[in-house]
């Protein structure tokens, strides 16, 4: 073989090599590195700084845990995380759980958006084909922050510690389709002995088009149905997902293949039912509940919604029926 065609052969060689290290699938743990919680209802926050000279495309979340041991976990993409330690108190409730000499602070300080979420023994979540979530690079997620909500400790009195968290499997290849969640939830409560709607709904203000992929539904104990509707300009409501908040939380497929653009609008509502003889408020322990609707999809060769969350007052001060919302499907969204 000639010198000129082993360079040819070397090249060709580079090229494919090149080829195939952006176009294989890698995987990267994101997990606890092995804490001990020592709180009842403790949320313990971790965070990673991406590579901010490459985009990176998240295709595929892994979780490593069980609902024994995490009550659930959040994924948060960050501009900046909440702080600079590598382990700290990011609960909602942290000041009422912590002392003043610990470290307490949100999952992102600037940025903040979800990108994964899991509970109650989901399985593995893998995205459509060719779609992904972008991270580092030229994208506004520049730290991915890992949050564990752990309801009980009973597992960490004998000095066991705990490596919860989900294995993240991603691609340098480009994708044109870039995934994102509106995260749908309400405050409010819930009176004794009684049967409680909280709903929320946002119109979509970009002109953006949007295509709805999966959904997941979240509540704590008194949740009995989650509902989500994409409601079009003519009043017609069309159902995105629908599940008992009791069984695997993980995201499923959407019900239709549809798609949301400007003016559009997307709703949600909880059916709670409180057997208790006290009132439940919403907040993040166990003993409280939340009411939570997450929508993913993705635009084709645009960034996704600025928009990340969707929330509203919740009862007794915001219902569907309140609003311009008109034909709303009332049994329904109530029942499976």
């Amino acid at each position: 073989m000639t010198e000129h065609h082993m360079f040819i052969v070397y090249l060709i060689f580079a090229v494919i090599l090149r080829y195939s290290e952006c176009y294989s699938i890698e995987k990267y743990s994101l997990l606890m590195p092995n804490v001990r919680p020592n709180t009842p209802e403790i949320y313990l926050c971790t965070p990673i700084k991406v590579d901010s000279s490459k985009n990176y495309y998240i295709v595929a979340f892994e979780p490593n845990a069980t609902m024994a041991t995490a009550h659930h976990m959040l994924l948060y993409g960050c501009s900046k995380p909440g702080s600079s330690k590598p382990v700290w108190n990011c609960g909602e409730m942290a000041n009422d759980m912590t002392t003043d000499t610990e470290d307490t602070a949100s999952p992102c300080s600037e940025g903040s958006e979800i990108i994964y979420a899991w509970a109650r023994d989901a399985p593995k979540l893998v995205l459509p084909d060719g779609v992904g979530f972008k991270v580092g690079g030229d994208s506004s997620i520049q730290y991915l922050v890992l949050q564990v909500h752990y309801a009980h400790i009973d597992h960490f009195k004998d000095g066991s510690t705990d490596d919860s968290g989900v294995f993240l499997h991603y691609t340098l290849r480009p994708l044109n389709k870039l995934a994102g969640v509106l995260l749908l939830g309400t405050g409010g409560n819930i009176p004794p002995k009684s049967t409680e709607y909280m709903e929320t709904s946002c119109a979509i203000e970009e002109k953006k088009t949007i295509y709805p992929f999966a959904y997941r539904v979240h509540t704590h104990t008194l949740g009995r149905v989650v509902s989500g509707y994409l409601v079009k300009q003519n009043s017609e409501w069309i159902e995105l997902g629908k599940r008992d908040p009791m069984k695997p939380q993980m995201f499923y497929p959407i019900h239709i293949n549809v798609t949301a653009t400007l003016g559009d609008v997307v709703a949600a509502r909880c059916t709670m039912h409180n057997d208790r003889e006290t009132w439940t408020y919403v907040g993040s322990t166990n003993n409280d509940e939340m009411c939570n609707f997450y929508l993913m999809y993705y635009v084709e060769s645009k960034e996704p919604l600025h928009k990340k969350y969707c929330f509203t007052s919740g009862p007794p001060k915001y219902y569907w029926h309140k609003t311009d919302l008109l034909n709303i499907p009332d049994r329904e969204a109530s029942t499976l």
